[in-house]
């Protein structure tokens, strides 16, 4: 009896167990978490430091008329930040839940995020939504928005459980879940962030 006993407590652990791995998988893991967060912060502060010091010329130089000024783009990044992290909240987890993927597939995806989203190889038009209208007033005050913004995705993603299990398309071509829509927001400024030193590099940038 006591054996009997035994046998089934240890049954009843190991399939604890195995479910609390299964779910382990199908979620972003700490080691994910800890990944993004570095990526959100080091994208940021690349935002910030690309734009330290600028003079209201050099917020505001175009290489072309058509072109986005410094002052836009960061307009542009404090704008989908909100957009983006909302379309996180309001679709990508609000779809049913997926079945566990493979390991390797959910490397691929999310590697491709890392990848392709920064490549300022590919020019790619913004949605009218995010297109600059001086929205925040200042170049200043976008870029404090932006900051500000950045933490609150920060946050979300530190909180927010089963970022793994939702899923939606993506402009990458792939189904993207929750975990990897925050990747592609961090992508998106580092994008950006080549963008400003594009501008900063041209012959006829402001000296001051």
């Amino acid at each position: 009896m006591r054996k009997a006993s035994v046998c089934g407590l240890a049954l009843a652990v190991g399939m604890l167990a195995m479910g609390t791995a299964a779910r382990a998988q199908n979620d972003a893991t700490p080691a994910d978490k800890e990944r993004a967060l570095a990526y959100l912060e080091k994208t940021k502060n690349g935002v910030v430091d690309a734009t330290k010091g600028l003079s209201e010329a050099q917020w505001n130089f175009k290489t072309a008329p058509d072109r986005w000024s410094i002052a836009e783009v960061v307009e542009h990044l404090a704008a989908a930040e909100d957009l983006i992290r909302g379309l996180v909240q309001e679709q990508v987890m609000k779809t049913p839940a997926i079945e566990p993927r493979d390991p390797a597939e959910v490397k691929k995806i999310d590697d491709g995020v890392l990848m392709q989203v920064p490549d300022r190889s590919h020019k790619l038009q913004a949605p009218e939504p995010l297109k600059p209208t001086n929205r925040f007033g200042s170049p200043e005050e976008a870029e404090k928005h932006f900051v500000e913004s950045r933490g609150t995705t920060e946050a979300y993603l530190k909180n927010t459980a089963d970022l793994r299990i939702h899923a939606m398309d993506s402009p990458v071509g792939v189904k993207m879940d929750g975990y990897e829509w925050i990747l592609l927001i961090a992508g998106h400024s580092e994008r950006h962030t080549k963008q400003i030193l594009e501008v900063k590099g041209d012959a006829g940038f402001p000296k001051s």
